[in-house]
């Protein structure tokens, strides 16, 4: 029996696989404890999507490797940097996720069998569908860690889905490095079959669906967005990383989308669903990004105006073609990252604030600040109820309540 401490970093995917490690190692008789110093192994799943959460992960991994009696490191900067760790004088094991139940184990690591109660946070069940993409994007260093998209069948998710919804999961996150291009590899586009069937269990719970990029999407958009529409189980949400509103900076990228097919895919989703939230990513200072390019990414995201948006600041990952581009200067960058956050601020703001004054149904999801909770409606907007424990709401919970206030990123509310 080994205690084992779990510490995981970056995207909800790598969570999700952290889910798995979990419920290996529970099943195989080890458990988990808070302190590093407690444990036995400690686990580091690490992130490298930029520069400077590459020397977070490098900081992180030296302390745990100070704490704890043996050092596991997996995930994302794991396998496309595996020599860094030895580098920065870390003594660790260096392995792939599937790998890390059989290091922590000495080589022994039983299948999970399917009775396994799953590992949930809180009220929350993640679900990964599939492992890598279709993408080849040149400045992406995860695409050499993941590779090409892997699809279960159908049948191994829905099992999987009920799991985690009889373990007591009520919001669902469907996850994966792009889940519009699962089935791909089988030569069948199934993102939208597999929701209406994991729609159709049993069970009061709600369905949030991950990153997916917009090539993907645009050759099911029709399909898809009637699945959301007749589903009252799907958040009315979609994460569709643009990244550029320059169709030019979007080649140079590799993206494979255009600005057009990004806005069939809003445009598609707008006529089906009455309320929905788009969430899609921007990056600033690509290497080859002009003025005009920038200037097209802030008209773009204003015309859209997505209620969740995630801007990043241009940063060369080691390995990739992007990384061996003149790049811009540090003030570029940062001058055209300020000016699309500026932006986002006040579209997202002003969202929040058109909900002050309306009623809706919120799913209790996860505990916030001091005694806080933090709820979600049906179209995937942050609310947050105050004084949970003296009302006696918890993560769960399904409640009927007024928006009373709004900040720049969430707003508040109060049980009807």
């Amino acid at each position: 029996m080994v205690r084992y401490h779990l510490e995981t970093y970056g995207c909800t995917a790598n969570r999700g696989e952290s889910r798995q490690i979990e419920a290996a190692l529970r099943d195989a008789g080890h458990y988990r404890v808070t302190a590093p110093s407690a444990a036995e192994v400690a686990i580091l799943n690490t992130c490298t999507v930029i520069e400077t959460t590459e020397d977070r992960m490098l900081r992180r991994a030296a302390t745990l490797a100070e704490e704890s009696a043996q050092l596991v490191i997996t995930g994302c900067m794991a396998l496309t940097q595996p020599d860094d760790f030895a580098g920065a004088g870390i003594e660790a094991t260096v392995c792939g996720w599937d790998e890390v139940p059989a290091a922590v184990t000495n080589g022994e690591c039983p299948e999970v069998t399917p009775d396994v109660q799953p590992v949930l946070d809180g009220a929350i069940g993640i679900l990964p569908i599939a492992r890598g993409c279709m993408s080849d994007c040149s400045y992406c260093i995860t695409k050499r860690a993941t590779g090409k998209i892997e699809s279960p069948p159908i049948e191994e998710n829905v099992a999987r889905a009920r799991a985690l919804i009889h373990a007591g999961a009520t919001e669902l996150r469907i996850t994966g490095q792009d889940t519009g291009v699962y089935g791909w590899d089988t030569g069948e586009r199934k993102l939208a079959r597999l929701l209406s069937e994991i729609c159709a269990i049993d069970g009061d719970f709600r369905v949030r669906v991950g990153m997916a990029n917009p090539k993907g999407v645009h050759g099911i958009r029709e399909e898809l967005a009637s699945v959301f529409a007749a589903n009252e189980k799907l958040y009315a949400f979609l994460h569709v990383p643009v990244q550029s509103g320059s169709n030019d900076v979007l080649a140079d990228m590799r993206r494979q989308h255009t600005v057009r097919e990004f806005r069939e895919v809003v445009e598609t989703f707008d006529a089906a669903l009455e309320e929905w939230t788009l969430a899609t990513d921007f990056i600033a200072g690509f290497p080859s990004e002009t003025d005009d390019d920038h200037r097209l990414s802030v008209e773009l995201m204003r015309e859209v105006s997505p209620q969740k948006i995630n801007v990043t600041r241009f940063s060369k990952r080691p390995g990739t073609d992007a990384a061996d581009m003149e790049g811009l200067g540090g003030p570029v960058k940062k001058e055209r990252s300020r000016e699309l956050s500026s932006v986002k601020r006040e579209i997202v703001a002003a969202r929040y604030e058109e909900l002050v004054g309306t009623e809706r149904e919120v799913l209790v999801v996860e505990p916030g600040t001091g005694d806080s909770v933090k709820c979600r409606d049906d179209a995937y907007h942050q609310l947050i109820i105050r004084e949970a424990a003296e009302r006696d709401i918890e993560p769960g919970d399904r409640i009927p309540v007024s928006v009373t206030a709004s900040e720049p990123m969430y707003a508040f509310c109060e049980p009807s």
